[in-house]
């Protein structure tokens, strides 16, 4: 039972990315899709709620599929998956030996998460781009989304607190 349930969470976490990012594409447009990252919650959520593979498998499955379905990420998907995919790898990793109740472990979950995704992400730009640099990722990784950082810290936290309380978590 549990390996259903977490296949049916997974693949529910790849449909609310595809979701999200369909409609803010649709209303909000592009920008606000650089600028707030909205493809990262579920993600971020798989991994922190479901477990290590199953946060892998949604950072790696929803941008593949969200380029193939809305063109986006317009550089293409393999940064954003390999950014995605160690969201979700990493923070089910530390949330599997975490005390799950505290809301520190979400954080101590998610920084360091955040900081891994962003340099695999940057590595995988770096060896597509020639141009690209240390000044371009930052500026790409932590200055232009700096406003879906501290969203994605202040939201996340309270979203699995609450699926917790519910018993979903």
């Amino acid at each position: 039972m549990h390996k259903t349930r977490s296949i049916v969470l997974t693949g529910l976490m790849i449909a609310i990315g595809l979701v999200i990012v369909t409609i803010c594409r649709t209303l909000l447009g592009v920008s606000f899709m650089i600028l707030f990252s909205p493809m990262h919650f579920p993600v971020l959520i798989a991994g922190l709620v479901l477990g290590p593979w199953e946060g892998l498998i949604c950072g790696i499955v929803t941008p593949a599929l969200s380029y193939l379905i809305n063109g986006l990420p317009q550089i293409g998907p393999l940064a954003m998956m390999a950014e995605l995919g160690v969201y979700g790898l990493v923070t089910g990793l530390i949330m599997k030996k975490a005390d799950k109740r505290k809301i520190s472990s979400i954080y101590l979950a998610l920084v360091p998460a955040m900081i891994l995704g962003r340099i695999a992400g940057g590595l995988i730009t770096a060896l597509l781009v020639s141009s690209y640099s240390f000044n371009v990722w930052i500026t790409a990784y932590f200055v232009s989304t700096a406003p879906a950082i501290v969203i994605d810290l202040i939201v996340i936290p309270f979203l699995v607190k609450a699926l917790q309380k519910a018993h979903l978590a």
